[in-house]
């Protein structure tokens, strides 16, 4: 398929995992390809790399979307660059596993100022440019079975993750006639290096995979394939929705069987 062909998009937090997936996804079907990292630059070029290798066309674009003048300027980088953005996947996130009583308020800020201020921000900018050029595009956020199902000392980035859904919803509802559609979608445990490192003890890990109905944790590839069709043409008629992709884990009834 070459569903993207001739579109710009943005991937942030593109240097590995769900959003090097994604961002490998895009380039596969036609598209010019932002790959948006903070720190990671070795992983943003091997996903450029990977890209490059199989024909695509992709650039590398360093902001750390928690910082206001880094949105800002990654938005006319792109654009500048790679043309006017028609899809935007806001991926990049800040995780804290600190409980409750110990986040501190600069660590509460941090998370929320990369989670939710940079993803209101970048949207925010990327949809005007997107209303000035008459251009019906797509805003596909990266969610969380952690908005809906919460789990210990993770108080400030569960926060986040359900203000990201709210937005989703806002977002769909004043973007919509201008032709502009937003999604979210909220992956469940996939084995990325940031979950694993969350657990790295391997009977742990086998001991949370028995509770998921699906018997195993999902693959960035697997949740990639969701963020592809919220923003296809085969998802015109999906707004302001938020689409798990948990392996029935978020419909599972806590205790056990």
């Amino acid at each position: 398929m070459n569903r993207f062909a001739g579109q710009t998009v943005i991937v942030t937090g593109a240097s590995r995992g769900i959003g090097a997936a994604t961002a490998t996804a895009f380039a596969g079907e036609g598209a010019r390809v932002a790959i948006n990292y903070r720190s990671d630059e070795s992983g943003a070029l091997a996903t450029k790399a990977a890209i490059d290798g199989a024909g695509g066309t992709a650039e590398v674009f360093q902001a750390d979307v928690g910082v206001i003048a880094d949105v800002d300027r990654l938005a006319s980088a792109v654009q500048d660059t790679l043309g006017p953005v028609s899809i935007l996947v806001n991926n990049a996130a800040m995780i804290d596993r600190s409980s409750f009583l110990d986040v501190s308020l600069d660590q509460f800020e941090s998370v929320w100022h990369a989670n939710v201020r940079g993803v209101f921000q970048l949207s925010q900018r990327i949809a005007a440019d997107m209303v000035e050029r008459n251009i019906e595009g797509v805003i596909v956020h990266l969610s969380s079975i952690l908005a809906r199902l919460a789990i210990p000392s993770r108080t400030a980035y569960i926060t986040s993750k359900g203000a990201i859904e709210a937005l989703t919803r806002a977002m769909a509802l004043d973007l919509a006639p201008h032709g502009i559609r937003v999604n979210a979608v909220a992956p469940g445990l996939i084995a990325t290096e940031a979950l694993l490192a969350g657990m790295p003890d391997p009977e742990i890990q086998d001991a949370v995979q028995s509770y998921i109905p699906g018997g195993r944790f999902g693959r960035p590839e697997e949740l990639m394939a969701a963020v592809l069709f919220a923003a296809s043409p085969e998802a015109s008629y999906l707004n302001g929705a938020v689409l798990p992709v948990d392996a029935g884990l978020g419909a599972r009834e806590a205790g056990p069987a």
